[in-house]
């Protein structure tokens, strides 16, 4: 009996790989799962905690790698952390909800890691507002495919 569905723990990875810098989109496997008939709460919720799980990754590089800001290959530029820090800054840990955002998103994470937000409140909100971005493009995505939402 096969306990781990290989296209279910392929859409994890790639969710995962997406919250990082690398430059890998998430949607077209998790949609190509709903037109394969998945169901999209499921999809959902891989797609989901994968993104969230891969933002740990930027929380931890900002938190424990934040001395090496300066060194070149640090996953974020200079001017996607300035805007980062920016936003922090401004609007505070509820910054996080916007984790989804292309590139600024990876850099707030980071940030957060940098600022020491504590991990629980970094997972709920990254959590909150990747689990509403999935949501805004697969359940709409499900009704069109015929998919029971």
């Amino acid at each position: 009996m096969n306990l781990v569905d290989p296209a279910l723990a392929g859409l994890f990875a790639n969710a995962f790989l997406a919250a990082t810098i690398l430059p890998v989109a998430s949607e077209p496997l998790a949609l190509a799962l709903l037109a394969a008939g998945r169901d999209p709460w499921i999809v959902w919720a891989v797609a989901s905690l994968g993104n969230s799980s891969g933002a740990v990754v930027g929380w931890w590089l900002g938190r424990f790698a934040a001395r090496y800001r300066e060194h070149p290959r640090f996953p974020v530029g200079p001017r996607e952390l300035a805007r980062a820090e920016a936003w922090f800054a401004r609007f505070g840990r509820p910054a996080l909800l916007l984790s989804w955002l292309p590139l600024v998103g990876d850099a707030l994470t980071v940030v957060a890691g940098i600022l020491r937000t504590p991990l629980l409140p970094f997972l709920v909100l990254v959590g909150l507002g990747k689990a509403t971005r999935y949501a805004a493009i697969l359940l709409p995505a499900a009704g069109w495919l015929g998919s029971p939402a």
